[in-house]
């Protein structure tokens, strides 16, 4: 007989360390809960297009602007047109025609009187001019620097667009749009849509770029991109695919947009519905972070390019995949209001797996999903835990979390689980077509599945979307040799007494005897399941969600021998968690040996790396020789490990070999971790070479930010020594 029990405390311990942690009892629920609540904004009127002139003076940093807005009225006898504007100066606002309007203009609102009243469904059209002068947030101005030339670029999302013009700032206020932009004549300017047409003004040194975007889309989408640029071409099909970027990056553009037409085919094919726009094209920026998805012309920031030594450490696909994604979700349809962002953030932050699956393999593309499901639990073990939709919010930012992306992410993953790939897909595709150009909120995609798939799974939402947290299972397995049956237990431990729900889900437990491989899928409904199998063999390794469905905490104590079988049989996700729990039988020879043989040859270097992880705990195992040689490994992270493993060894006699794998090493990462085990290993002695490392470009001041913390812990560790010395 075989048999497996968690300690009761053991479970009860994992539940109250994910669900009660000190920081998580200090801002959750109360604290969230007293943030104002929002909700979707009322409007009088519907905005209809914006037509945009900017006249920029990059020399006094200063802009003059026009904005014609046409709009229709949403009710009877609307006399005035109220604007989101801040920071901006209002020069005057007028009819088409050119008469003037009164308008009154505080508090961040902009109310122009209309020259009649319109009835329901009228539509007018107002000008208002405006003007800024060294403006701090939305349109600005950057000085050259070195890494980037003079530029001048928006950044409008979530609610900025009202810094750089007078508009409704607002996600459910989709439009149309024209820009016009005068620039000095050496610049280039991109916006949204297609380029009608660039006229010059020799007498003045200008000349004027006119963009135009025909089909409805968010303000924060608006943009406006200024610079020295040279556009690098390339193409899906007929579509323009085009990446603006500064002279000196034109070589290195490709490694980091080349995949950009692949990914605009396979987007268009997995979720069942063409690239929606006339032209996709990304700009490299200066002064912004990350990426921003502005309708056919992302904005992305200009550390997304890289040399082809940084790539194997620093690749862009990723970020290039999220944004792109927003043509689909959040451009083409756009939640109608911020508790539903999850619509546009967790569908991008999604499709970056669906894309990582595509391009580079099933295991890699089960550590990405692996890897934003725990972004997600470390946001819930060390902040706080809310309802994916959630209205408590002081701004939108605060909302932008590990619940909107990757938590979200990970439901999507299981709603496709169970609702079956075909379904899933032709429900993405089926939403998309009904509110292409329009919004829409989490209600509307739980109908789409209904009316799509036939299925209400209106209790699915409810519990993931609707509702905190995620279930912590407590599982035990017995395999009773007389019956031949094997009974696995599954508990429920999370805390219901906080709104967490008892979380009903399919899962799929999978069974392994000497001579044969059984997948049998169960539905949890109740906090407590019992399930029995017929298994005439003593089970080799029983596996809870075969597969990687579910997002969760899972505890289940296995034998090490069972877990030895994992890490040498199961899955990638399945050999990298069996990896790290082998930590607990580091005083076995046989783990140590099992382990060696996994970082040696396992083909996933994910896998490599987690075992050499663990056996950084081990050190003292004749390991040593083991590590050095792990320092070749052919992947740059596998590298990394083996050297922060060496470092805990604290030897001083490994500091030369530290700097010499520095100065051979190709990958920054690898390199940084030297720096690391320098820092942990070495003395005074060490301190010139690591101010030398400190001062070498790298790729996101890796190699800077390394080297500055190795000196600051050869610092710490040289004062405490010298306390201790003092009598």
């Amino acid at each position: 007989m075989r048999a497996r029990r968690l300690r009761g405390w053991s479970a009860a311990l994992l539940a109250f360390s994910v669900l009660f942690s000190p920081a998580l009892l200090r801002s959750q629920p109360t604290e969230l809960l007293r943030r104002p609540e929002h909700f979707e904004r009322s409007r009088d009127y519907v905005p209809l297009n914006y037509r945009l002139v900017f006249v920029l003076d990059t020399a006094a940093k200063s802009y003059r602007g026009e904005n014609t807005v046409t709009l229709a009225s949403l009710r009877d006898r609307l006399d005035t047109c109220v604007l989101d504007a801040e920071d901006l100066s209002v020069a005057g606002a007028a009819t088409a025609e050119g008469t003037a309007l009164p308008y009154s203009y505080q508090d961040g609102h902009l109310a122009v009187r209309l020259p009649r009243p319109l009835g329901y469904g009228e539509k007018a059209s107002i000008v208002v001019r405006f003007f800024q002068q060294e403006p701090k947030t939305g349109l600005k101005f950057f000085d050259a620097a070195p890494g980037h030339p003079a530029q001048v670029n928006t950044y409008s999302w979530p609610e900025d667009a009202h810094h750089s013009f007078p508009c409704f700032d607002d996600p459910i206020g989709k439009v149309t749009d024209e820009v016009f932009a005068t620039v000095r004549s050496d610049y280039k300017v991109l916006s949204n849509g297609r380029l009608e047409g660039v006229t010059e003004d020799k007498a003045a040194g200008t000349k004027t770029w006119h963009w135009s975007q025909d089909k409805p889309h968010p303000v924060y989408c608006i943009m406006l991109a200024a610079g020295p640029y040279e556009i690098v071409r390339d193409s899906q099909g007929a579509l323009p695919v085009e990446a603006w970027v500064y002279p000196k990056d034109v070589a290195d553009a490709p490694r980091s947009f080349g995949k950009t037409p692949k990914m605009i085919d396979f987007y268009s094919r997995t979720f069942r519905y063409p690239y929606p726009w006339a032209k996709y094209d990304q700009v490299c920026v200066a002064g912004r972070g990350g990426g921003m998805e502005a309708t056919t012309a992302t904005i992305l920031d200009d550390g997304t390019i890289h040399d082809a030594r940084a790539d194997q450490d620093f690749a862009s696909d990723s970020l290039v995949a999220h944004e792109l994604a927003h043509m689909w979700w959040g451009d083409l349809v756009t939640e109608r209001a911020w508790p539903d962002v999850w619509l546009s953030e967790s569908f991008a932050t999604y499709s970056e797996y669906l894309f990582c699956r595509f391009d580079r393999g099933e295991d890699e593309g089960a550590l990405n999903l692996e890897i934003k499901k725990d972004q997600y639990l470390n946001e819930a073990r060390g902040r706080y835990v809310r309802p994916i939709v959630f209205d408590h919010y002081n701004l939108p930012w605060d909302i932008m979390d590990a619940h909107s992306y990757q938590k979200g992410a990970a439901v999507l993953q299981m709603l496709r689980f169970v609702l079956g790939d075909e379904a899933f897909f032709r429900t993405l595709g089926a939403f998309l077509r009904k509110f292409a150009f329009g919004s829409a909120d989490t209600h509307d995609l739980m109908n789409c599945v209904k009316d799509t798939a036939g299925q209400n799974l209106d209790w699915f939402f409810e519990q993931w979307v609707e509702k905190p947290g995620h279930p912590v299972f407590d599982i035990s397995d017995r395999w009773e040799a007389k019956t031949g049956v094997l009974r696995v237990t599954v508990r429920q431990v999370q805390d219901f007494s906080r709104g967490f729900p008892v979380f009903r889900t399919p899962v799929i437990i999978g069974i392994r005897t000497a001579d044969k491989t059984l997948s049998e899928k169960v539905w949890i409904r109740k906090a407590e399941e019992v399930f029995e199998f017929p298994v005439p063999a003593e089970p080799r390794l029983v596996r809870f969600d075969q597969g990687n469905f579910l997002l969760k905490e899972v505890v289940f104590e296995k034998p090490p021998e069972e877990l030895v079988f994992q890490m040498r049989n199961d899955d990638a996700v399945g050999r990298l968690g069996a990896a790290r729990e082998l930590g607990k039988h580091l005083d076995s020879p046989d783990v140590i040996q099992a382990l060696r043989a996994t970082a040696e040859k396992d083909p996933f270097w994910a896998v490599r790396r987690s075992a050499i992880e663990t056996l950084g705990a081990a050190f003292g195992a004749n390991l040593e020789a083991f590590l050095r040689a792990k320092c070749t490994d052919g992947d740059s992270r596998v590298r990394a490990a083996a050297l922060r493993a060496l470092g805990l060894t604290k030897d001083p006699r490994l500091v030369s070999f530290f700097e010499t794998v520095f100065r051979k090493d190709t990958s920054y990462i690898a390199q940084a971790a030297a720096l690391a085990a320098i820092g942990e290993c070495g003395g005074p002695g060490q301190v010139p070479f690591l101010k030398q490392a400190a001062a070498m470009p790298s790729p996101r001041g890796v190699l800077r930010r390394s080297a500055e913390a190795a000196l600051a812990k050869l610092s710490a560790s040289h004062s405490s020594k010298t306390r201790k010395e003092v009598p």
